[in-house]
């Protein structure tokens, strides 16, 4: 009588949504519910409160904004999300490739996590400013640079931690197979470390968007989203207000990116972080 009930759970299961989507729903659907709730009691706190467009613009108006300048809002976007993106691949490649290093090496572990700890403990602005003076008025390589380096210590800790957190019996157990370091790194210590990879990519992500944008306030070519929030911020509210939207959709943009990529890489991974598994 078991075999009948698994057959039909299991064709339930193909003829449900993907798990992907389901994920993405979930990822979507609670912060839209908020965001509308939450943009309603805006408006209506506005009215009450009789608050002028100077000191916060409607919601209404901050649309009109956004659609009647939506062009440059793209463009602007485009360039801040080219930034994030070269940041985040870069940060992430550098991570994943150090944390490696520093799985292999003790002594190198000892010596490079102070000294990341260290300098992203230094504040944005130093950095920038440093940058600058480095490359020239126009170059776009400070908030890359800038962001990659936000990128790269999410990333370094967060890998670094899923190849050494291996559960001990599934390392005792290649072990007992006489499994070389290679394959114990392929079997066990990489499937273990992708969860916390992406765990990082999910935090990062939003990351790079926020650091390529503010390192605008600080030089460089003013064709960014951060530099149009600058120079809206007097003359029209509302309009500066816009461009923080632009903002908020491209930082949402690439988590839900992060998410997708997370889940399209789920139904072949038996592991999940800590060690455990998943059937």
């Amino acid at each position: 009588m078991a075999a009948p009930s698994l057959a039909l759970g299991r064709s339930h299961e193909r003829h449900g949504p993907p798990v992907t989507v389901r994920r993405l729903l979930w990822a979507v659907i609670p912060p839209l519910v908020f965001g509308v709730v939450f943009i309603g009691l805006w408006e209506l706190a506005i009215a009450v409160f009789d608050w002028k467009p100077y000191f916060l613009p409607r919601p209404t108006k901050i649309w009109g904004q956004f659609t009647d300048n939506i062009d440059l809002v793209r463009s602007s976007a485009s360039v801040s999300g080219g930034n994030a993106l070269v940041g985040l691949l870069v940060g992430t490649v550098l991570g994943v490739g150090v944390s490696f290093l520093l799985m292999r090496f003790r002594l190198l572990n000892d010596m490079v996590n102070p000294l990341a700890v260290a300098v992203n403990a230094v504040p944005i602005i130093v950095l920038v400013s440093v940058f600058s003076n480095m490359f020239s008025v126009t170059s776009e390589v400070p908030r890359r640079l800038m962001a990659t380096l936000v990128v790269y210590f999410i990333v370094l800790v967060n890998v670094a931690k899923g190849l050494r957190q291996v559960d001990r019996a599934h390392l005792e157990l290649l072990r007992s197979y006489a499994a070389s370091p290679v394959q114990v790194l392929v079997k066990a210590r990489i499937p273990n470390a992708v969860p916390y990879l992406f765990t990082a990519l999910k935090i990062s992500a939003p990351a790079a968007v926020i650091t390529a944008f503010v390192a605008e306030y600080f030089g460089g070519s003013q064709n960014g989203l951060g530099s149009r929030i600058t120079s809206n911020t007097t003359a029209n509210t509302a309009a500066a207000w816009a461009y923080v939207l632009g903002a908020c959709l491209l930082g949402l943009t690439f988590y839900l990116v992060s998410i997708a990529l997370e889940s399209i890489t789920t139904p072949k991974r038996g592991a999940s972080p800590g060690g455990g598994t998943t059937t």
